[in-house]
């Protein structure tokens, strides 16, 4: 006889607005035996607010307690329980807990299930006024500046349109280092307070956004990125070519490798490449005292 399991649901949440909160989640408050949430205060608001009551077991599921608790939520669900997962906003496991909880489930062969809900994610994306045929979302940026420039030049020729979280008093430093990283005139788009009352997009080059949040931000924020621009052969500026190498070398790559790539990439011959750095370094050279003024 086969062994009976439950079945674990990831509810999405309201970003904002209570009103977004999908008709299949009050329901899956009522009804599980386990609520699992990241914070069970803002979910008893959640449930004040739907005027539902949760006649199952409420227990904690965040970032301190994740690795802890999945064990015996997993046990659980072996035994027949169904365990309703939400986290404060959005959908469980995309830059919030989850992830644990899940890959433990499948491996288990336990049934994972999901309300589907707002996503500040998809909701950015699409007032963004960006492409939105391809994209691809980077959640937070390291804290550190050296950390998060190194993320950000991995990412700096990705041509799809790149979606990341990011915290208001840190937004001004984030939006500075994409600038430096991607050129101050890439276009993007920071979202604040989706779906809430003072909610807000502002749209313009990643050069006048970090200067405009200089002046501080509040709110949660979801910053959307123009992805690289796509070039044939011979269409890259000498500038360009040399940024992409230098892009390279500070992410670890030997120049020579990073001259290779960047040729790869552009469809130009190496040597091209390599007379662009070579040139640039040369007008990077303070000129020498006794030949200034000469003709």
């Amino acid at each position: 006889m086969a062994c009976v399991t439950g079945t674990l649901v990831l509810a999405g949440t309201p970003i904002g607005d209570v009103a977004d909160a999908p008709p299949r989640l009050a329901a899956e408050l009522e009804g599980a035996d386990i609520v699992a949430a990241e914070d069970t205060r803002r979910l008893r608001r959640l449930t004040q607010a739907l005027g539902v009551h949760t006649r199952g077991r409420v227990v904690s599921y965040f970032e301190g307690n994740e690795t802890a608790r999945t064990p015996e939520l997993v046990e659980a669900l072996a035994g027949g329980a169904r365990v309703l997962l939400v986290t404060d906003a959005g959908m469980p496991s995309v830059s919030d807990p989850g992830y644990r909880l899940v890959a433990a489930a499948v491996e288990k062969d336990i049934k994972v299930t999901a309300v589907p809900g707002p996503s500040a994610v998809l909701t950015a994306l699409a007032l963004s006024g960006l492409p939105v045929d391809r994209f691809c979302f980077e959640g937070f940026l390291p804290r550190k500046a050296g950390e998060r420039l190194g993320r950000l030049r991995e990412v700096a020729d990705e041509r799809r349109t790149l979606v990341y979280f990011e915290a208001p008093h840190r937004l001004d430093d984030t939006l500075a280092a994409m600038a430096e990283v991607f050129g101050a005139e890439r276009r993007a788009a920071v979202c604040r307070e989706l779906t809430k009352t003072y909610e807000e997009v502002k749209r313009g080059g990643l050069g006048e956004l970090a200067a405009w949040a200089a002046e501080g931000v509040r709110g949660e924020i979801t910053v959307v990125v123009e992805g690289a621009a796509e070039t044939g052969p011979g269409e890259l500026d000498p500038a360009e070519l040399v940024r992409r190498v230098r892009v390279r070398e500070e992410a670890g790559e030997r120049r020579k490798e990073a001259i290779a790539a960047v040729a790869a990439e552009a469809g130009l011959p190496k040597r091209e490449v390599f007379d662009a750095v070579v040139a640039a370094k040369n007008a990077d050279r303070p000129v020498p005292a006794d030949s200034k003024g000469l003709s």
